[in-house]
């Protein structure tokens, strides 16, 4: 972010343990990977290399629906430096398919083929376009089926079944076999509240496909090993998950699948479900080679799933003092092709979906939907993101009717520590929604026009940019807000753990730690974190973190802002118990020399044990001795619960994040371009364990969601469901150029049932950046814009 972005952080309640410890909690210390990332010298997963190894290519389909004619592998087998071919028919098991939640996903296609990009065969090869040029030599014959694309064709009585004959626990349950999953949330009484209500306002809104576009390409390497099982190098976000998908369709038992993560470029939800991973593992166990598979960014558009298109019809209701009385939602969400994590996806946007403010009466319905759309599922945002941005519009359009100032409208209705969700759960942390608010309206306003100086016109501050499209003609300023609600870790009753491995010796005369989990680093600066919670529960400097693998138990996916609340608590309480029989062993000891060993409360500081009042009592090197104190265990944080599949109600989610967003925009009104001044953030983060990785995670989001409000969409043919823009020269990113100022205010206000009091912040901004942006525009236009990404032909009627 530009130099000279302010950050200011606030504490509540504080709750600490040995927190004075240097590169302890607290501390902004700098990520280990950090300076080697910036300089190239950082080993992606694209990077890796080994001697005699193969490379995988992954035929993909040309149609969206169609039915496998025939496929002939004849001239690809026969072009020299060819070592594999294979189909379906090649597959070792009857286990051919998998998924997240519902193994409903073919590993190569059988019979047909259900959205564009679906992998139908794969070559191993001597060279990557040996493998390339074979791979363009199959001949796949098709006959094409009828294509669905929106709700209308998907639930038309007569639609064509995506998936015939499903068993899933969520079929009987759905009334079309192309609904994946659906979820209610009903309380008290809409109909009365209407009755009540002075003004009531309906809108329908439109939200983008956004992909995560992590720059660093799915990849892998597969080594088939000496005792018929493989090791399988990948980058990923959840080993796990990956194991529990892959060994079935190998055959193989999980300890013959040994899986180590590699360097992650990015991932934002994009690498959670499987990508060319069991393809690496075949073609290596086939070939008895190692087989290397490395997507381009055309390939990796079609390697992973997307975020959810919707589209959403709200109704809102407020009495003429600005309180609301009641909330109906109807999101339809596009999974596309298979099933992903959208019941999960659906279970978020159902129970987020009225936002952060006390509603009594709700009526919400949100279903997803299979079509031949490319399939989506996990990112930063996890169906919370499509909702804000249709309840935060629905809130300025009522605050609008009302007369009111959009933040005192929001203020009045704000939820707070004891409300109750629409589920019926209460929020049993602080929820600072207002004073959030109250604090960005506090910010003073950037400059106006800073595009003029004394030299000229700075082309750079005004919309267009570089292109120098205008000097200001025609140039207008607006201000918006948003405010958005996001639970963190995993839901609805899943057995959400983590597992870590600590262990303690003294390695060349100091006492080392050393951390191991299965946690996926994809750039969240979860190591970084991993070695500051040692340093502070043990005492030490130094740390050492292993690499993640499956020689530990899971540690979940590095997803749904869980990972520093979920496995930061299992180092934490690892480090408790090492910490523990690390004093029992000194007692043992030491115990005969000094009272204070069994009357004092005794901490690990500074490599020494010492006591609650500051005395040393011995050095760690000496109580540790030759033998090492090592720890694994489990972790949960507290149980949720499946939400009533008629009601929704029901305890559903452990945690609830809080952010929002002030944005600053100048739009040309005649060119329909839009300039970015101020995008300022206020979020509450329960206590920063790494204030400067906590602002680069605000930052980070901020600017995704300022992706999807101006720029980001994958865009799918209404009628052939065929993908237009798998590049990044078509599907645009904020660069630097794009993003603005970002200030950031974080609250510290403890969680009293989370580590440290911490709450996830990953995901929040990515909330409500969005809708702010389209608030901003809003203003300066008068214009409604109720669809995203907001192009040019929309503010200019072109």
């Amino acid at each position: 972010m530009p130099n000279g972005t302010p950050t200011r952080i606030t504490q509540g309640t504080r709750i600490t343990q040995g927190a004075t410890a240097k590169g302890g909690i607290g501390e902004s210390t700098l990520r280990p990977d950090g300076a080697l990332k910036v300089t190239g010298e950082f080993a992606y997963a694209s990077d890796m290399w080994h001697e005699d190894m193969l490379w995988g290519h992954i035929l993909r389909s040309t149609v969206a629906h169609a039915e496998i004619v025939s496929i002939d592998t004849g001239e690809a087998l026969a072009l020299p430096g060819v070592y594999a071919v294979m189909t379906y028919d090649d597959l070792p098991t009857e286990v051919t398919h998998y998924g997240l939640e519902i193994q409903d996903t073919p590993v190569l296609a059988h019979g047909r083929v259900r959205h564009h990009g679906e992998p139908v065969a794969m070559v191993a090869a001597d060279h990557p376009e040996t493998a390339r040029r074979a791979a363009a030599r199959i001949k796949v014959e098709y006959r094409d089926l009828p294509v669905l694309t929106d709700e209308a064709s998907a639930l038309a009585p007569d639609a064509f079944p995506l998936h015939e004959n499903r068993t899933d626990h969520h079929a009987p349950h759905v009334p079309h076999p192309n609904i994946v999953h659906r979820q209610p949330v009903r309380r008290g009484d809409v109909r009365e509240a209407r009755r009540r209500a002075d003004v009531i306002v309906t809108g329908e809104y439109v939200f983008g496909m956004q992909d995560q576009a992590f720059l660093g390409p799915e990849s892998g390497l597969a080594v088939p090993a000496e005792d018929g099982g493989v090791d399988l190098y990948i980058a990923t976000q959840w080993l796990h998950s990956d194991l529990r998908q892959i060994a079935p369709v190998l055959g193989l038992p999980e300890d013959k699948v040994r899986m180590t993560l590699a360097g992650v470029g990015g991932a934002f939800g994009g690498r959670e479900d499987l990508s060319m991973q069991i393809h690496a593992c075949l073609l290596a166990l086939r070939t008895g080679k190692p087989v290397k598979i490395v997507y381009n960014r055309f390939e990796s558009f079609f390697g992973h799933v997307h975020r959810h298109p919707a589209k959403l019809r709200y109704e809102h209701g407020a009495t003429k003092d600005g309180k609301l009385t009641h909330v109906t939602a109807r999101i339809v969400l596009d999974g596309g092709a298979y099933a992903s994590s959208s019941p999960a996806v659906v279970g978020n946007a159902a129970s987020l979906g009225v936002g952060p403010y006390d509603v009594g009466d709700v009526d919400i319905e949100v279903l997803a939907l299979y079509t031949n759309n490319p399939p989506c599922g996990a990112m930063r945002g996890f169906g919370a993101v499509q909702a804000c941005f249709a309840y935060e519009a629905q809130m300025d359009k009522v605050a609008q009717r009302l007369g009111l100032d959009p933040v005192e409208f929001r203020r009045r209705n704000a939820m707070s520590q004891g409300s109750l969700m629409p589920t019926g759960q209460v929020v049993d942390s602080p929820a600072p929604v207002a004073e959030l608010l109250r604090r960005l309206k506090a910010l003073p306003m950037p400059p106006e026009r800073q595009w003029e100086s004394s030299e000229g016109t700075d082309v750079r501050q005004l919309p267009g940019g570089l292109s120098n499209t205008t000097h200001g003609e025609g140039v207008v300023r607006g201000v918006g807000y948003a405010v958005g609600i996001k639970n963190v870790g995993f839901s609805e009753g899943f057995d959400d753990y983590s597992t870590a491995r600590v262990r303690m010796e003294v390695v060349a005369g100091e006492p080392v730690a050393t951390v191991h989990t299965a946690m996926a680093e994809v750039g969240q600066g979860g190591v970084t974190v991993h070695a500051q919670i040692a340093r502070t529960e043990l005492g030490v400097a130094q740390v050492t973190i292993q690499p993640a693998d499956t020689r530990v138990g899971s540690a979940g996916s590095t997803s749904a802002s869980r990972q520093t609340y979920v496995t930061g608590g299992a180092v934490k309480h690892a480090c408790e118990l090492v910490r523990e029989q690390v004093l029992e062993r000194g007692r043992r000891t030491f115990g005969a020399s000094h009272p204070a060993w069994s009357t004092a409360e005794l901490l690990l500081e500074d490599g020494k044990v010492v006591t609650d009042g500051g005395e040393v009592l011995a050095d760690l090197v000496d109580v540790l001795g030759d033998e090492a104190v090592e720890v694994e265990r489990e972790w949960r944080h507290r149980p949720t619960e499946p939400f009533d599949r008629h009601t929704g109600q029901g305890d559903g989610h452990v945690q609830y994040s809080f952010a929002a967003h002030r944005a600053v925009v100048e739009v040309d009104t005649e060119l329909g371009l839009v300039k970015v001044v101020e995008l300022a953030c206020a979020q509450d983060v329960g206590k920063a364990l790494n204030p400067l990785s906590v602002r680069g995670q605000i930052q980070g989001g901020t600017t995704q969601g300022l992706g999807i409000a101006l720029m980001e969409e994958i865009v799918v043919d209404p009628r052939t469901a065929q993908v237009r823009n798998p590049s990044f020269t078509d599907y645009l990113i904020p660069t630097i150029l794009d993003t603005p100022t970002i200030p950031v205010d974080v609250l510290e206000l403890a969680d009293a049932h989370a580590p440290y009091g911490l709450r996830g912040v990953g995901e929040a901004p990515t909330l409500s950046s969005t809708p702010a942006v389209l608030a901003a525009i809003r203003q300066a236009t008068g214009l409604e814009l109720n669809r995203t990404p907001v192009r040019p032909e929309h503010l200019t009627a072109s």
